[in-house]
């Protein structure tokens, strides 16, 4: 079934990557996520429900999230001016140097993951559909 050879890619890449942007960076995937997603956004801010569903977490989940980013100094908390009651996270010059680092890594070990998969037959026809869009990007 597709789906399931769906399911076997990701879970291939997604653990390379992983391991890759932790022992280069001590970031792990959804950090990473977050932190592209916050520097991507105006003025480096998302309220914490916009970035949960950015990044394909929950609010209690992307909240210990970003109390990570934060004690590491890669993110802070900003009060909604217009409503007390939103919270921002705040990406910070710090977060956006350890995000160039990991940029870097991240598209390495994502060829190199679609590279090994490549070369399982069941998962060829899957990894080519995935890097036809990626191609056509560069």
């Amino acid at each position: 079934m597709t789906w399931d050879r769906f399911a076997l890619l990701h879970a291939r890449v997604e653990a390379e990557l992983g391991k890759a942007l932790q022992r280069g960076h001590g970031l792990g995937l959804s950090e990473y996520r977050a932190l592209k997603q916050l520097a991507a956004a105006p003025d480096g801010e998302l309220r914490m429900q916009e970035l949960a569903e950015a990044v394909g977490l929950n609010q209690s989940s992307v909240t210990r999230l970003i109390a990570r980013l934060e004690e590491a100094g890669l993110t802070r908390r900003d009060l909604c001016a217009a409503d007390r009651r939103g919270v921002y996270s705040v990406i910070t010059e710090e977060g956006r140097t350890r995000l160039g680092e990991a940029s870097s890594t991240y598209e390495r070990s994502l060829e190199a993951a679609l590279d090994r998969a490549d070369a399982d037959p069941a998962l060829r026809e899957l990894v080519s559909a995935v890097r036809g869009p990626m191609t056509a990007r560069r």
